[in-house]
């Protein structure tokens, strides 16, 4: 059974910079797309970005173009999310998935891990 597995979140202030790591367990046959998401207080879930199995296919929101990267590193089953420039609209629960496809909606993502916590002060 797949699972996934988010780290990294905190507090931080305006303008710092974050790393999330998402790590995933499942079939040595599994290769997922992944994404990461975010949820705020009071707000729908919003995806922030997504990338292919082999890495070739990224997307990523134009709420943090050119301040967040996606990678993987297939070897450690593990994706990152680079958060740089964070503003305090950034704070949400951010979730990492995985599905067939690198998609920008949540309900082609099958798999969730539970969240982790990033807040940006002012």
């Amino acid at each position: 059974q797949a699972h996934l597995v988010e780290s990294g979140g905190g507090l931080v202030q305006a303008g710092d910079s974050l790393r999330l790591s998402c790590t995933a367990s499942g079939p040595t046959s599994w290769k997922p797309a992944m994404g990461w998401f975010r949820q705020a207080p009071g707000r729908e879930r919003e995806f922030v970005a997504t990338i292919s199995w082999g890495g070739g296919t990224q997307s990523v929101a134009d709420s943090v173009k050119g301040r967040f990267t996606i990678s993987r590193d297939n070897s450690q089953k593990t994706i990152y999310l680079q958060m740089n420039s964070l503003k305090p609209e950034d704070t949400a629960v951010y979730y990492c998935a995985a599905g067939p496809v690198p998609v920008l909606v949540g309900h082609r993502y099958n798999t969730w891990g539970q969240g982790t916590q990033v807040t940006v002060s002012s």
